[in-house]
């Protein structure tokens, strides 16, 4: 039979910190770097293939900070799940 979850309240806490973090970290670098910072980006970094670096940052750039982001919700959430007692065991 499993456990009685302990601390509710604080893992929801917990991962709604989590979830506002990432979602910030989401909107910079797709909003930030893509839309915003693009032409700052393009004369002040280097250039990715024959690419400048702001145009690269919005085509491919974003989506590879969201895959980094998903995995890291994904950790970051099971070791939360972990230590307020939401883990399951499997057989």
């Amino acid at each position: 039979m499993p456990e009685k979850i302990q601390y509710p309240i604080e893992h929801r806490r917990a991962t709604m910190k989590v979830t506002l973090f990432l979602l910030l970290l989401w909107f910079a670098a797709s909003y930030g770097c893509a839309i915003f910072c693009r032409d700052w980006m393009d004369t002040n970094l280097p250039a990715v293939g024959h690419a400048p670096f702001g145009f690269w940052m919005a085509q491919q750039g974003s989506i590879l900070s969201f895959v980094l982001i998903l995995v890291t919700y994904a950790v970051w959430m099971n070791r939360l799940d972990v230590k307020y007692g939401y883990h399951v065991e499997e057989a």
